[in-house]
C-alpha cells in the first residue's frame, strides 16, 4: 500500500474519532433521548462540546480534499517524497488541530489549519 494511503486510513480513524468525541460531549448536554430524536428545535451545543462538533465538521470538509488529493496522485502515479510530506503534515496538522479547537485557542487553531493546508497544496503542486 502506498505510504499516502496509510496517511488517508490514519487520517479517516482521526475522523471517526473526533465524531465520537462530539457525540459524547452533545449527549452529556442534550441527552439520549433528544439526540435520538429528530433534531428539531435543538438548543445550541456549547462550549467544549460545541467545538468538538464543529472540529469534526471542519475535519470531514478537509477530509474530502486530502482524500481526493491523494486519491489522484497515487491513480496517476505522481505519488512521490512531497506527496508522501504533504499527508504527514496534513495528518499531524489536523490532530494538533482537533486538540486545540477542544482547548479553544482560536489564533493557534487558525495557525495550525494552515499548516494542514500546506499538506494540501504540497500534494496539488505534484499533480498541475
Amino acid at each position: 500500500m502506498k505510504p499516502e494511503f496509510t496517511w488517508l486510513v490514519w487520517s479517516v480513524l482521526l475522523a471517526f474519532v473526533q465524531m465520537l468525541v462530539a457525540v459524547q460531549g452533545a449527549m452529556m448536554q442534550l441527552g439520549l433521548q433528544a439526540l435520538a430524536g429528530n433534531r428539531e428545535g435543538q438548543p445550541e451545543i456549547t462550549g467544549w462540546a460545541g467545538r468538538a462538533g464543529r472540529a469534526y465538521r471542519n475535519m470531514l470538509e478537509n477530509l474530502v480534499l486530502f482524500a481526493v488529493l491523494v486519491l489522484v496522485a497515487v491513480a496517476a502515479g505522481r505519488a512521490n517524497a512531497n506527496t508522501l510530506l504533504g499527508a504527514q503534515l496534513f495528518f499531524w496538522a489536523r490532530l494538533v488541530y482537533a486538540g486545540v479547537y477542544l482547548a479553544g485557542i482560536a489564533w493557534l487553531r487558525t495557525g495550525v489549519w494552515a499548516v494542514s493546508v500546506a499538506g494540501l497544496i504540497l500534494i496539488f503542486l505534484q499533480l498541475v
